[in-house]
């Protein structure tokens, strides 16, 4: 926590930007965002208060999870 007992911002890289690539789960509701070629093994998983995760690795963003996506967008995907 930083002053007045507000949550300190953590500022972490995205990896690789120029090959970023996405999939959805319509029989879920998930999207998966990865940034690189392959889906990665992350050092570090965190699990956002939004039901977002994010993947780390080496401190750099590989990949991130949005559950419910389209609740999260207000419109249903096929």
């Amino acid at each position: 926590m930083g002053e007045n007992g507000a949550a300190e911002e953590k500022k972490i890289p995205i990896g690789d930007l120029k090959n970023i690539w996405f999939e959805y789960d319509s029989r879920n509701d998930i999207l998966y965002i990865n940034f690189g070629y392959d889906i990665e093994e992350a050092d570090e998983e965190i699990l956002l208060e939004n039901d977002i995760v994010v993947r780390i690795k080496k401190g750099n963003i590989i990949g991130m999870t949005v559950f419910d996506f389209s609740k999260k967008i207000g419109k249903e995907l096929a």
